[in-house]
């Protein structure tokens, strides 16, 4: 199945081709691939002897480092640790424990995967996860995530609400009209409020901002 794995320290995502397979007995990553995208190793204390399937030793002989990172599938998410060694052409294994974790409904004439029977720490992720996808729109980071979350027919007034359209003054409409204020009005000087310092902090913070 198709997965999306999330780098912790730059927050990177990269599709991944993962292989199901419950013979196998953790979860792991090809270190060529873990290599060329970037994703950061840990080495681990005690190496790990890795067999094949057929019994014979891996090529690399013993796991020493892992990688930590976020996986998403369809809404789900969740962090992972996985095992680093040598897996030929295929990129990433999830093995007994994640098929044990999770139960998914597999399909496999059609070959769908369903997360529909996820323990509740899934549920608490995948709210978790939708929150921080709201911060990064407000933020103004992720316009995909944006396009996700918003229907298509709002799409054309997303630049009204950017931070950029914030920072300059209206451009000037045909409707604009000036308020023209009558022959006898005078100037008058109001009282000055005055303010806390929580208050003269705040204020100047947003002139600062605004300058």
């Amino acid at each position: 199945m198709r997965v999306g794995l999330e780098k912790l320290e730059s927050h990177e995502r990269v599709a991944v081709k993962a292989l199901l397979d419950s013979g196998a007995t953790g979860l792991f990553m090809d270190t060529i691939f873990a290599r060329e995208k970037g994703f950061r190793m840990e080495q681990i204390k005690k190496p790990l002897l890795v067999k094949n399937v057929d019994g014979t030793v891996n090529v690399r002989e013993a796991i020493t480092h892992q990688v930590e990172c976020n996986m998403f599938f369809k809404g789900h998410v969740e962090r992972v640790r996985m095992d680093v060694c040598n897996l030929g052409k295929t990129e990433v294994i999830l093995g007994m424990p994640w098929l044990v974790a999770h139960n998914p409904e597999i399909d496999w004439e059609k070959g769908e995967v369903k997360m529909t029977r996820c323990p509740p720490i899934c549920r608490k992720r995948k709210q978790e996860e939708k929150k921080s996808e709201v911060k990064k729109i407000e933020r103004g980071e992720d316009e995909e995530v944006l396009k996700k979350l918003v229907p298509k027919r709002f799409w054309r007034w997303k630049k009204v609400f950017g931070k950029k359209e914030l920072e300059r003054m209206p451009v000037r409409k045909a409707w604009d009209h000036a308020i023209e204020l009558k022959e006898r009005f005078t100037l008058k000087k109001e009282k000055v409020y005055s303010l806390s310092r929580e208050e003269r902090e705040e204020v100047q913070a947003f002139v600062d901002d605004q300058l």
